[in-house]
């Protein structure tokens, strides 16, 4: 699932059936349904423009990555370089680039307007990727340790590295809070990190459920940065204070995580499972964390 950075609403999903979903959610309407019966379709993203969009491949004998127009269900571009599934993508917020993650143990550098990658990192393990804020340092995770990349000169390598104490279970996600302070990281152990995305020292862990299938661990900032969203391995979600640890939960009859997104600016967050659900968390009383569903 994604939300528009600015059309805050305006939210696309891909789901199991091989469809990817265009809503209008401030009018709870569907506005276009796509098949990509052919490709499968597994991560996506919006770009720059609420109408385009990329989406990596879930067919196994085709990775590429592909530039799709929601107007007209026209490829735009592909992206080839990939030899096993994309398990992370991040695109820059105020340029053309992009970042995928892939389990054939690599990072390719994107830029939208071009089909060969612009740049190529190894990693020893499932990584996790994701643009900051300001478009100007990414980070990747993998094997217990967080490295922090300029995108302007990553050839030259990652100009710092933090551990996370330990915890070497596989990465899932990784994002910055939305003034780049924070970092969170969700493992397939069932960890949420919480660190200084300067200092790269840990503020707080938390634990959930690990995840025992090939799904993804999420979690998400709220967008002052004061509360994470997260899903579990036995389809809970959480809320937690990043700082003062959890406040509620909410179980769910699915075995598997859901997926999360808080939307861009506003007290709402979505989870996505066996259905598509919009929460609107109430903050009027401190330490608390009711929602309506």
């Amino acid at each position: 699932m994604d939300f528009h950075s600015r059309a805050t609403n305006y939210l696309v999903t891909a789901s199991d059936d091989e469809s990817i979903r265009l809503y209008d959610v401030q009018n709870s309407m569907c506005l276009k349904t796509i098949n990509s019966k052919k490709y499968g379709v597994d991560l996506v993203s919006f770009t720059d423009n609420p109408t385009i969009v990329i989406y990596s491949s879930k067919n196994g004998w085709d990775e590429s990555l592909r530039l799709l127009s929601l107007n007209d269900n026209k490829y735009l571009r592909y992206f080839k370089g990939h030899h096993d599934r994309v398990v992370s993508l991040s695109l820059c917020p105020h340029k053309e680039y992009f970042v995928s993650g892939s389990l054939d143990r690599t990072v390719l550098l994107w830029d939208q307007r071009a089909e060969k990658a612009q740049g190529l990192l190894h990693v020893q393990g499932r990584p996790a990727v994701s643009y900051d804020d300001q478009g100007l340092v990414f980070a990747i995770a993998f094997g217990g340790y967080i490295r922090m990349f300029d995108g302007r000169k990553f050839e030259k390598g990652p100009f710092d590295t933090f551990s996370i104490g330990g915890d070497d279970s596989e990465a899932n996600v990784i994002k910055f809070s939305n003034d780049g302070r924070l970092m969170l990281l969700t493992t397939k152990d069932g960890h949420i990190h919480v660190l200084d995305s300067f200092r790269g020292t840990t503020i707080s862990t938390y634990n959930v459920k690990p995840v025992l299938s090939n799904a993804t661990l999420e979690a998400s900032f709220s967008p002052d940065g004061t509360y994470i969203v997260s899903g579990s391995g036995d389809g809970s979600v959480y809320a937690w204070n990043v700082r003062n640890g959890k406040v509620a939960c909410w179980g769910s009859t699915d075995t598997e995580p859901p997926l999360i997104k808080w939307a861009p600016g506003c007290l709402m967050f979505t989870t996505g499972s066996s259905e598509l659900s919009f929460w609107v968390p109430d903050l009027s009383k401190l330490g608390s964390f009711a929602s309506v569903k």
